[in-house]
């Protein structure tokens, strides 16, 4: 039918020329990031290194946020990636996943600070990310790794049953009205809990990504490795009941 033959109708040499020349802009912002970090990210700098005006450029990202916006959920998805690729590869049960999915967006952290910079240093100056936008939605997915690693094999009565501090009303109704695709699928105690791990994760890498752990040397992963184990074997202490152990692999 000529519906179906639309429909697969490959590209035109136009819509090709656009990508391809979308893909050289990204590249370059990516090298020029990696080059002098995200705080030198500029779009005279990035059409210049392809021959282009800015007003070129424009053609192709309307503003410096669109670009920052393709970058930011870029790393965002590498990032999730390394992490699930963590997962996926460990054959160990010596190991906690949740440990082995820390250990991968550490090492994916310290292999690419730049990158990490961009997604978790400073803000960008005037950068405002899209509410609910690509970049939103790239750190859900990377979220619910962790989630899935923290508490699978946990039934939703024993998280609700977490032993935690008592949670404030306007707390728990902020906690509940989180998106399902994220801590808002979970009961609030378990929510708190993934959000508090979380920033000891977050707190941990950014010490060493910034350079503020560097007198341990070598140390540093096996101090990071002790201290995501205490985290774990915290959290899991706190919620009632065993965890079914089919479901952790």
């Amino acid at each position: 039918m000529a519906t179906e033959e639309g429909a697969t109708a490959p590209p035109s040499l136009r819509e090709r020329r656009r990508q391809a020349a979308t893909r050289e802009i990204v590249e370059a912002a990516e090298r020029q990031l990696e080059e002098s970090g995200p705080g030198a990210l500029s779009l005279r700098a990035i059409a210049r290194s392809l021959g282009m005006t800015v007003q070129a450029l424009y053609h192709y990202f309307p503003n410096r946020d669109a670009l920052i916006t393709a970058l930011v959920s870029k790393g965002y998805d590498d990032l999730s990636a390394a992490v699930q690729a963590a997962v996926e590869a460990t054959d160990s049960s010596d190991l906690p996943r949740l440990v082995v999915a820390a250990e991968g967006y550490r090492a994916w952290a310290v292999a690419h600070p730049e990158w990490y910079q961009l997604l978790y240093g400073t803000p960008l100056r005037y950068y405002a990310a899209p509410v609910d936008g690509p970049t939103t939605q790239a750190a859900r997915r990377m979220s619910v790794i962790f989630q899935r690693e923290l508490f699978g094999g946990f039934s939703t009565a024993q998280l609700a049953a977490a032993d935690t501090p008592p949670l404030s009303p306007g707390l728990r109704a902020h906690l509940e009205s989180l998106p399902a695709d994220g801590p808002g699928e979970l009961p609030p105690p378990a929510a708190a809990l993934l959000l508090q791990a979380w920033g000891h994760l977050h707190g941990m890498v950014v010490l060493e990504v910034f350079g503020h752990t560097s007198f341990m040397g070598e140390h540093q992963a096996e101090l990071f490795r002790r201290s995501m184990l205490g985290m774990l074997a915290d959290i899991h202490r706190r919620i009632p009941g065993r965890r079914r152990a089919a479901a952790t692999r």
